[in-house]
C-alpha cells in the first residue's frame, strides 16, 4: 500500500469523525489535493498530456472553488457543528473501518491478483464512506462533504481502471459536480436563514 492510498484512507476515516464544519472543510480541502496528485502520477505513468489538464481542473474545482464556496458557508454558520448524527462519532469510525475491509476483501475475492488492488480499494472504500456520510450526517455541510467523497473516489475508481476518462467526460464530470455543489451551497444558505440551523432533519417540518 502506497503513501498516497494511506493518506486517502486516513481522511476519509477522519471525516466519519470530525464534528467542526470548519475542520471538515480543511480535510476535504487535503483530500482533493491527494486526488490531484494521483491524477499527476497517472499522467507521469502513461505520458497521456489530458490527464495533466485534468490535475489542473481538479486543483481548480475541488481544491480550489468548492471548498472556497464551504468555507463561505461555514464563515457564514459560525460556531455551528454536526450535533446530534445517527451515528455517533466512535459508531462512525468504527463503521468506516469495516467499510475499508469490507472493500479490500471485495477487491480480493472478485478481482484476485490485481496489479492496482490498493488503488481499487482505496476508490470503493471513499465512495462507501462518502454514502456513509450522506446518510448518517444531520448538517447539510457534512452532506456536501459526503458528496465530494463518494466523487473523489469514483474518479479514482476511473484512474486505477482505464487510467483517465477522454477530456470530454472529465469536463462533463467537472462540470455537474461544480454545479450541484453551488445549488447546495445555495440551498443550504436558504436552510439556514429560514430555520436558522443547517440540519436536514427540520425539513420535516414541511411534510404536508
Amino acid at each position: 500500500m502506497n503513501l498516497l492510498t494511506v493518506l486517502l484512507l486516513f481522511t476519509a476515516m477522519v471525516l466519519s469523525r470530525v464534528s467542526n464544519l470548519r475542520t471538515a472543510v480543511k480535510i476535504l480541502l487535503f483530500q482533493s489535493i491527494m486526488v490531484t496528485v494521483a491524477c499527476l502520477q497517472a499522467g507521469w505513468n502513461t505520458g497521456e498530456a489530458h490527464m495533466y489538464i485534468a490535475a489542473v481542473l481538479t486543483v481548480l474545482i475541488k481544491a480550489g472553488l468548492i471548498p472556497f464556496a464551504l468555507f463561505r458557508v461555514v464563515k457564514i454558520l459560525r460556531r455551528e457543528r454536526e450535533a446530534n448524527p445517527i451515528l455517533g462519532p466512535t459508531n462512525s469510525f468504527v463503521a468506516s473501518a469495516m467499510l475499508i475491509v469490507m472493500a479490500y476483501w471485495l477487491i480480493d475475492r472478485q478481482l484476485p491478483g490485481v496489479l492496482s488492488r490498493d488503488a481499487l480499494a482505496a476508490s470503493v472504500s471513499l465512495v462507501l464512506i462518502g454514502l456513509l456520510l450522506i446518510m448518517t450526517r444531520r448538517q447539510a455541510v457534512m452532506q456536501i462533504i459526503g458528496l465530494i467523497t463518494m466523487e473523489n473516489g469514483l474518479y479514482l475508481l476511473g484512474l486505477s481502471v482505464t487510467m483517465g476518462l477522454p477530456l470530454v467526460i472529465e469536463l462533463g464530470i467537472f462540470l455537474d459536480v461544480l454545479v450541484a455543489v453551488v445549488v447546495l451551497v445555495i440551498l443550504t444558505y436558504r436552510l439556514k436563514l429560514s430555520f436558522m440551523t443547517t440540519d436536514t432533519s427540520v425539513l420535516k417540518k414541511l411534510k404536508g
